[in-house]
């Protein structure tokens, strides 16, 4: 989605919806603060069944934020703001973006809910490391192993059937109805526009309009596609070194080395000591092809990160290691940092793995600097978890009339743009805007704030500005660590 920092954002999503709630829930709200976000929230819990086939079995208690509009007379219908993963945390993961949407909440109320299985709603948390492990084991490529879930595994208390996200979208669905809000605005990100969708789908009459920021499709499936649009990414990179006179003059021929850097990996990992960046003491370190190509993907998704790649890429070929210590040492080397991945596992192996193979997966990657040992993680992991069957229909592109705000990255190397033309095709009411320069995530860049606020206020695309995004640029490239050539 494997190693640290890509799966932060890593994204996507056989279970039934199942019947609503017998009679309407109220969810208590009491003052409460969150994480990124200024001022006072209201937080709650409404209980839902596991398994609502079976609703006298055991429940969860989901977590809910409320956001106030500011405003003394507010819209009736609130903003759902919907994480990404599959695996984070509403509550943890989105407060930042809340203050890029203060206009937004000028009139509207924010609503943030805990996926089951995530945060404060029963999670299925697995910590592949623990807080004070040594430099070296952040960058081994073995973290995540049959064994590490497993045990994971045996201290959850949960039926692995149930964390699928048309389900999650059912807990949304009553969440909904318990606040009392007849017509919601849904903005998901990365995974949460896979999640955004499937609640379009399933509970469309309820639906004003959806904002959906890194566009997951429902045709897309993962891990399958990442290697590919990955490679995509670090292509446009290199492009645009060669484009820049600075970074080409800096870093000539800078797509070959990297492929023989590669190679040399391939051949033996590199055995480095360099100085810890948190500490300051010598530490010995091994460095695989692996952990190298999973810390750039990660690197992809920022571009204030990857104008820093030509250099780092640079100086590793030349057998100075420091500079990628430095820049990942902050990032754990595993796939826990703000993700719960009992969840991750629990809905792409159902939701993905029985539309794809590893032979599938080796095709697509062949070729690609990720390769496919990454996705092979997968089968391996999804091996643990109860076998899915693929729901009817479940992959059909999703139809709706509603309006849609799709927003994509250029550099995007999780969810590219072609995604979100795909989504396009069967949303007639919809209109996808593409940022040059950006990477994974455009709400908070530039015009976007705006562009979001006159969409939630028109509740159309119809009249929106969607050329103020063309103003965005790629960061310079650095040439040094002092920083880009002035």
């Amino acid at each position: 989605m494997l190693g640290t920092r890509s799966i932060v954002a890593v994204l996507v999503w056989v279970g039934t919806a199942g019947a609503a709630l017998a009679e309407p829930a109220h969810i208590a709200l009491t003052p409460c603060r969150l994480k990124g976000v200024a001022g006072a929230a209201e937080c709650g819990v409404l209980e839902v069944p596991e398994d609502r086939a079976h609703p006298e079995r055991r429940t969860i208690r989901l977590k809910v934020a409320v956001l106030r509009a500011l405003a003394r007379k507010p819209a009736p219908d609130p903003l759902f703001l919907l994480a990404g993963g599959p695996g984070q945390s509403a509550l943890e993961a989105i407060g930042p973006l809340t203050g890029a949407l203060h206009a937004v909440r000028q009139t509207r109320d924010f609503v943030l809910v805990d996926q089951r299985g995530t945060g404060s709603s029963n999670p299925l948390k697995c910590a592949l490391l623990p807080p004070d492990a040594p430099i070296a084991d952040r960058f081994r490529d073995d973290l995540l192993s049959e064994k590490t879930l497993g045990a994971c595994m045996k201290k959850w208390s949960a039926d692995l059937t149930q964390y699928t996200t048309p389900i999650a979208m059912q807990d949304l669905d009553d969440v909904r109805n318990a606040l009392g809000y007849e017509r919601i605005n849904l903005w998901g990100g990365s995974y949460g526009t896979r999640a955004a969708l499937v609640y379009l789908r399933e509970h469309g009459a309820h639906v004003r309009t959806v904002i959906l920021d890194g566009v997951a499709p429902l045709q897309q499936v993962l891990p399958t596609s990442l290697a590919r649009d990955a490679q995509r990414a670090i292509e446009l990179l290199f492009d645009s070194c060669e484009r820049d006179p600075a970074c080409k003059r800096a870093f000539p021929d800078l797509r070959l080395r990297f492929t023989a850097l590669l190679a040399e990996l391939d051949r033996a990992p590199a055995h480095v000591t360099v100085a810890n960046p948190l500490t300051g003491e010598p530490s010995a370190l091994t460095i695989s092809r692996q952990g190298f190509v999973q810390a750039l993907r990660g690197q992809l998704y920022q571009p204030d990160l990857a104008v820093v790649m030509p250099l780092t890429i640079d100086r590793a070929s030349r057998g100075d290691w420091a500079p990628f210590v430095a820049q990942n040492a902050g990032l754990e080397a595993s796939l826990d940092v703000g993700m719960y991945l009992g969840l991750l596992f629990a809905t792409t192996c159902a939701e993905d793995m029985p539309y794809t193979s590893a032979e599938e997966m080796k095709e697509v990657a062949r070729g690609s600097f990720l390769g496919s040992e990454f996705a092979l993680v997968w089968p391996r992991v999804c091996a643990l978890y109860p076998k899915a069957v693929p729901m009817a229909g479940f992959r059909d592109p999703v139809r709706s009339d509603k309006p849609v705000l799709l927003l994509s990255g250029e550099l995007d190397p999780a969810t590219p743009p072609s995604w979100a033309e795909a989504a396009k095709q069967t949303l007639p009411g919809s209109a996808h805007v593409v940022m040059p320069g950006v990477g994974h995530g455009i709400t908070h860049r530039g015009c976007t704030p705006k562009l979001v606020a006159k969409f939630l206020e028109a509740g159309t695309v119809r009249g929106l500005d969607l050329g103020c995004a063309q103003q965005m640029t790629r960061p310079p490239f650095f040439v040094s660590f002092a920083g880009p050539t002035p």
